[in-house]
């Protein structure tokens, strides 16, 4: 079976892409991915967030210690490389000379310079591509979606001029219209689509009454908004497609290429399973193949895509009235007790 695929230019050697997480940053932790059959992985991301907090923390230690003692302070000025973007970079660096597979850059900027900025030294580090985190929450009441649409393009414009290497953008699935802010993107020359991320919400502890952010892993059931937009998106877009969130099998791997998906990201199932859920997936997607007679992805990429459907209907939400109209049978194979 040939499960080699392109993805932001790259050649892969399978679709599995592990996505950014923590799992990521440790070293032992990559080798075991990469050795379990990973094609690529995303960095976990650089947030500009971070740094900021991180320099204004250093920034108070450093005062303290300068009505403390001068000659200690010297000392702690001499290591502010670890402070900031630099260890990020470092770190990153040291993880792409440990593996042999495509290593991504994820990026989560506020300002559209520091966008550009750590782009260019992401791409110094290594970067086989950059992948744009856009995850904002608007706290303004009088800005709106076209406004915010609008600096995300003028981002990814500013990042494809700053770098060479290819550029993807992780996208929210809360636009207003989810399809044409995709081909705003597309028109910018955007090079992959990963549908889509999943956002941290906060929730509440009733008993302490404080707030709390839960580490929110994918179900099952949440790769269905990716499966509907990869089908939506086959044939229509240039920008390469990555389907996300709720991947946890090599039958929902399937699933998404028959969509029109070029490759996928898991997370939440090596959470649950370890690294060798990738070979796992890999051998149900071979053995799924040779069930159905394919040689290569591309035999089925795109075959139950909107393009290729005769049921127009499939991938819209008009066929939510064919579900009401069988309600009666869906519920009664569910009864109440």
């Amino acid at each position: 079976m040939d499960l080699k695929t392109r993805y932001l230019g790259l050649n892969l050697k399978n679709p599995l892409i592990v996505g950014a997480s923590n799992l990521v940053t440790d070293i032992d932790m990559l080798k075991k991915i990469e050795d379990a059959g990973a094609a690529a992985i995303v960095y976990k991301s650089l947030f500009e967030e971070q740094i900021h907090l991180e320099n204004l923390e250093l920034h108070q230690e450093m005062t303290d210690y300068n009505d403390r003692n001068a000659e200690m302070n010297n000392l702690f000025q001499s290591n502010l490389y670890e402070a900031g973007p630099e260890e990020f970079l470092h770190k990153f660096g040291v993880a792409k000379k440990a593996v042999n597979i495509p290593l991504i850059a994820s990026l989560n900027a506020v300002y559209d310079e520091s966008w550009y900025e750590f782009a260019k030294k992401l791409e110094d580090a290594g970067a086989d591509a950059i992948e744009l985190n856009f995850y904002s929450t608007p706290a303004d009441f009088d800005i709106d979606g076209r406004s915010i649409i609008n600096e995300e393009l003028d981002v990814i414009e500013g990042v494809k001029a700053a770098v060479k290497i290819p550029v993807s953008v992780k996208l929210s699935p809360f636009y207003t219209n989810p399809l044409f802010t995709i081909s705003e993107m597309d028109k910018k020359g955007v090079d992959g689509l990963v549908l889509f991320n999943r956002l941290f919400q906060p929730d509440i502890n009733i008993d302490t009454e404080t707030h709390h952010f839960p580490y929110n892993l994918s179900h099952e059931q949440d790769n269905r908004l990716a499966l509907r937009y990869a089908g939506l998106l086959f044939g229509n877009v240039n920008a390469d497609v990555c389907a996300s969130m709720g991947i946890f099998t090599g039958a929902d791997v399937i699933k998404m290429i028959l969509a029109g998906a070029n490759v996928v990201q898991v997370v939440s199932t090596l959470y649950k399973h370890g690294p060798m859920q990738i070979t796992r997936m890999l051998e149900e997607i071979e053995q799924w193949m040779a069930s159905k007679q394919y040689d290569s992805l591309n035999d089925f990429r795109g075959k139950l895509s909107a393009k290729n459907t005769k049921d127009q209907f499939t991938y819209r939400r008009a066929q939510y009235v064919d579900i009401l109209m069988k309600s009666n049978d869906i519920f009664n194979s569910y009864p109440m007790r």
